[in-house]
């Protein structure tokens, strides 16, 4: 083993490259042995790599906005842990809570194993993943009108899952004990172990091959490295204060002023709304962490990321705003605020970046909470899916249709056959919405319509939808996109049209309409060529009465 830190180049590229294959392998590992069709399916997870101080050196696949959470989650634990000297070989700490590092929600299970050499911490592996039940007042542990975090489930506040390389059994005795479905809790708590320990496995390989202070020191460049990339990025923007206020479909006004700088970007969130009474509070990491996918998003959203990427980013928040919760604020459908925030930085930057961003997407994680028992064998089940929905335009291009939200990127819509044969109900549709809205000389991608049937009575129905009053913007004179919302069609030809439930029933034969929004069109309708709009009428994305009144076409 080599002691002596090296500047070859050549030989940090190959550590650098190694890190993110680790990550990558972290995260085929944990797909591949999952319980859970949100986590091999949906993909509803993220892995990466930190240094032994907790800042992330390499980040897997998986949801940019859960990878993210990580290097915040391991710095906590150290804070906890790592001064008492209680952190040892073989041990593996669990989180979930948003003020013991958890950042998210409760249902978010991160698992983090710290990688020893030499009798030193020189890195961490680490995973999040959703897991679909950790008890609480409802079943899917997310609820609309939760008031405080106890009622949303089991809190994990970064304890030790195991001890030395052993599992402490108590500890996942109370966590099945818990959870309405335990053998999938504990299925992909396994895999979660599996992933963190592959990680470690491929990192002592390299430390083996290349000496512990040369493996540390790469990392170190590795993250100098991405905070001069962003550096380089932001010199490249227009320099100044910009600022935004937006009305939310409760009434609510959000704020941002942003300031671009040579050496940083600050993001002022103070000027908000208090914190939540229900569910949807954020934690300050987690306004951190949508604040980083919009730095990166603006400077140089194709190359490195790592903790060096946000170096130069400054987030201002109060304490106790809906931005920056305390104990014990509810946190379930944190998300749909989380996103929210992501976006109005978004149309903030939009207007005064032009050719960086799109005009609105649809912006909403549309979490859709559907159980009860199983029809066939009388065990509850629980799916959880996030939805599809329609994104912007943007100069010259159209907008992308039926893709996950900006925030929620890097995951898949679960197949109808998988939903069919592991839960409870029927996928009768799965089909573009085509409702009016987004058009523009580039229009705005489409959202979904989808209909799931239930197929016994007592199932449940929890969602939380934003953009359901409170359009997708448009750019340039586009037009605004179409809402986000939730359908319920019973069997007695009743319809009721709602955003945000918890617990509603719904019983055989009734049917769950998902409906998604269309994106925000980009510049003037009267400028789109004709051929396009007839191209539209063809793919049925516009009728031909819309096309007379939009865009004054008259179909051949």
């Amino acid at each position: 083993m080599r002691d002596t830190p090296t500047t070859d180049p050549i030989t940090l590229e190959i550590i650098q490259s190694a890190l993110q294959a680790a990550a990558d392998e972290m995260f085929a590992a944990m797909r591949k042995t999952a319980m859970s069709a949100i986590i091999y399916e949906v993909l509803d997870m993220g892995t990466g790599i930190t240094d032994g101080q907790g800042e992330l050196a390499g980040s897997g696949a998986g949801i940019p906005a859960f990878v993210g959470v990580l290097d915040k989650a391991v710095q906590r634990i150290l804070e906890i842990h790592g001064a008492a000297g209680a952190i040892e070989p073989g041990d593996i700490f669990v989180t979930n809570d948003p003020f013991y590092g958890g950042v998210t929600h409760l249902n978010d299970v991160i698992i983090a194993l710290p990688v020893f050499a030499e009798g030193q911490i020189v890195a961490w592996t680490a995973n999040i993943a959703h897991w679909n039940d950790i008890g609480g007042m409802t079943p899917g542990s997310m609820s609309t009108e939760a008031r405080e975090l106890y009622q949303e489930g089991l809190r994990l506040p970064a304890i030790k899952l195991f001890s030395r390389g052993e599992p402490i059994t108590p500890v996942i005795e109370i966590m099945k004990a818990n959870s309405r479905l335990p053998d999938y809790l504990v299925g992909d708590m396994w895999a979660a172990v599996a992933s963190v320990r592959v990680g470690e496995k491929r990192l002592l390989e390299l430390v083996q091959k290349y000496g512990r202070a040369v493996f540390v020191e790469a990392m170190a460049r590795y993250m100098d490295y991405g905070e001069q990339v962003t550096l380089a990025a932001l010199r490249k923007l227009p320099q100044g204060r910009f600022e935004l206020a937006e009305e939310q479909d409760d009434g609510r006004i959000f704020n941002v002023a942003i300031e671009i700088a040579n050496d940083g970007l600050t993001i002022d969130l103070r000027d908000n709304p208090d914190q939540d009474v229900y569910s949807a509070n954020v934690s300050a990491d987690g306004a951190r962490v949508a604040s980083q996918m919009m730095l990166k998003s603006v400077t140089d959203p194709e190359s490195v990321c790592n903790g060096g990427s946000f170096r130069p980013l400054k987030v201002l928040l109060r304490e106790g705003s809906l931005f920056d919760a305390k104990p014990p604020a509810a946190h379930s459908f944190y998300f749909e605020t989380e996103v929210r925030l992501f976006d109005i930085i978004w149309r903030c930057l939009a207007q005064h970046l032009p050719g960086h961003l799109s005009a609105g997407h649809f912006a909403s994680i549309c979490g859709t909470v559907i159980g009860g028992p199983h029809p066939d064998t009388g065990r509850h089940y629980t799916i959880v899916e996030p939805e599809l929905g329609g994104w912007g335009a943007q100069t010259g291009r159209d907008g992308v249709s039926a893709m996950f939200s900006g925030f929620h990127g890097e995951t898949f819509n679960c197949p109808a056959e998988i939903s069919e044969a592991r839960n409870g109900l029927f996928v009768d549709c799965l089909a573009i919405n085509d409702e009016p809205g987004g058009e523009g000389e580039w229009r705005g991608g489409k959202g979904i319509r989808m209909d799931y049937r239930v197929r016994a009575d007592g199932n449940f129905l929890t969602c939380g939808y934003t953009r359901s009053r409170i359009l997708p913007w448009g750019l340039e004179g586009g037009r605004e996109g179409s809402p986000n919302y939730i359908e319920i069609r019973r069997t007695d030809g009743t319809c009721e049209r709602i955003a945000m439930t918890t617990g509603l029933t719904v019983n055989r034969d009734d049917v769950i309409r998902v409906v998604t929004g269309t994106g925000g069109g980009y510049g003037d309708p009267a400028r789109r060529p004709r051929g396009k709009v007839l191209d539209d009428i063809r793919d049925g994305y516009i009728t031909p009465e819309r096309a007379r009144e939009v865009y004054g076409v008259e179909p051949d």
